[in-house]
């Protein structure tokens, strides 16, 4: 099973993500506690590059591909920006960043997935759920 799926960079069409992932979760029975983890580790990295990556910029799009594979599940995100520092990110739970706004997108990425890998200097984010 493989989806494609390309949207303008727009905070609203974070539902049409939402939407795939409950057709995907309904096909293969996907429960509820990794359904909850798909949802946010995803809905998360296509909002870094609706907002970070694409910097809100309409004219720039997602792209996020879903792809089922010996009881895998691979969601990669693609935005069109210019990455960042990936490997530098301040931990969100170290008590001088407790306080901060932003920062926590990844680390809850990297705790709601079974595996996370960032390409194109960070424009491209893939992450792996373990279905059973």
């Amino acid at each position: 099973m493989e989806k494609v799926i390309k949207i303008p960079s727009k905070i609203e069409n974070l539902r049409k993500i939402e939407k795939v992932i409950d057709e995907i979760s309904g096909e293969f029975k996907i429960g509820e506690d990794l359904y909850g983890n798909i949802l946010i580790a995803a809905l998360e990295a296509t909002n870094n590059a609706i907002m970070h990556g694409n910097k809100l910029d309409e004219n720039k799009d997602v792209t996020i591909s879903f792809r089922l594979k010996e009881k895998k599940l691979m969601i990669k995100v693609d935005d069109e920006g210019n990455g960042f520092d990936y490997k530098n990110i301040p931990d969100p739970t170290a008590p001088e960043n407790i306080e901060n706004v932003n920062g926590r997108g990844i680390f809850l990425m990297e705790k709601l997935s079974d595996n996370i890998n960032f390409s194109r200097n960070g424009a491209t984010v893939e992450l792996e759920f373990n279905v059973k």
